[in-house]
């Protein structure tokens, strides 16, 4: 697998190749949103885990740097939840919009041959994003998250709520807590929609359990590419 680390128009992100990637095959993409104060780098690490073959991978840095700690600089899609608003989500939406049409054309990836998925405010993202945004994005991964402001996200629901989404968090995490969870799962089956959604004796993290479960519906939502179709 080859990472390359890019700067878009709007954000830099790192795209990793799949073993014997060849430009002229089209491959299905699996992008990943990773969480506040972390980096494009964070959840690069689970492509070998996903498939090391099947998939190209995207992960975008997001926009605003953050401090977390003594000299280090994290980054995050929106201001901390305290201060932000569904404008600032709007905002990384459109960013995010540039992106994936820069990836789309550069690695002549179909729409609707895409995994969307993220990681705590990731996964908030991936709600708000991939949601309103089902003909390019066959099916939703949220690890750890929850809907934010779901009273503006209902209204721009699409009319089909047939879209796969996976879901999972722990119950035993600090920071985004299950009943968080439980409440996003309410709204999208309130919604139309019928995710699968587990939960799993973890905190605030993305346990080989979960993996376990993951990769077979990744796998179900978007076929992996392999050469003459074995």
């Amino acid at each position: 697998m080859e990472t390359k680390r890019h700067q878009g128009k709007t954000l830099q992100y790192l795209t990793v190749e799949p073993n014997g990637y060849d430009p002229k095959q089209r491959c299905p993409l699996v992008m990943l949103l990773h969480g506040f104060g972390a980096s494009m780098t964070d959840l690069a690490g689970l492509t070998p885990a996903i498939d090391a073959e099947g998939y190209l991978y995207v992960f975008p840095n997001a926009p605003l740097p953050v401090q977390t700690g003594l000299g280090s600089v994290g980054y995050a899609w929106t201001p901390p939840r305290e201060s932000t608003s569904p404008e600032d989500i709007e905002q990384a939406e459109g960013m995010l919009d540039v992106l994936l049409e820069e990836v789309m054309s550069e690695y002549d990836v179909a729409a609707g041959q895409i995994v969307l998925g993220g990681f705590s405010q990731g996964g908030m993202m991936t709600y708000r994003w991939g949601l309103t945004n089902p003909d390019l994005f066959a099916g939703l991964v949220v690890l750890s998250g929850t809907v934010p402001y779901p009273d503006t996200l209902r209204p721009r629901l699409p009319a089909d709520r047939g879209q796969p989404l996976f879901i999972a968090h722990g119950t035993d995490d600090a920071l985004i807590s299950v009943a968080q969870a439980r409440e996003a799962l309410s709204f999208v089956e309130a919604a139309g929609y019928a995710p699968q959604y587990r939960e799993y004796p973890m905190g605030h993290e993305i346990s080989q359990a979960v993996i376990d479960d993951l990769v077979p519906w990744i796998r179900g939502v978007v076929s992996p590419f392999r050469p003459g179709g074995e």
